[in-house]
């Protein structure tokens, strides 16, 4: 493996664990992955951070008062852009 080959596979490595890859490409993803142990162990590692922030972050929604509050502040920055 050529380190560029490691390069590309790493700038991957969130759209395939997202699942935003197509099948063709996942497909070479997970080749270049079962033949490479040093990417490998770094999309474990990708896939572990993954899968703390979805454990540690659901279900957890802002306050009402305060998705008011920024989606007012969308309306006004793009009314205001607009005007321009």
């Amino acid at each position: 493996m050529s380190d560029d080959d490691c390069s590309l596979v790493m700038a991957e490595v969130w759209a395939l664990l997202d699942g935003e890859v197509t099948d063709d490409k996942r497909e070479r993803l997970r080749h270049h992955l079962d033949a490479c142990p040093a990417c490998l162990q770094h999309y474990g590692v990708e896939e572990r951070i993954k899968n703390l922030i979805a454990t540690k972050c659901s279900g957890e929604k802002a306050p009402e008062h305060l998705v008011a509050r920024v989606r007012l502040q969308i309306s006004r920055t793009t009314i205001i852009r607009r005007e321009y």
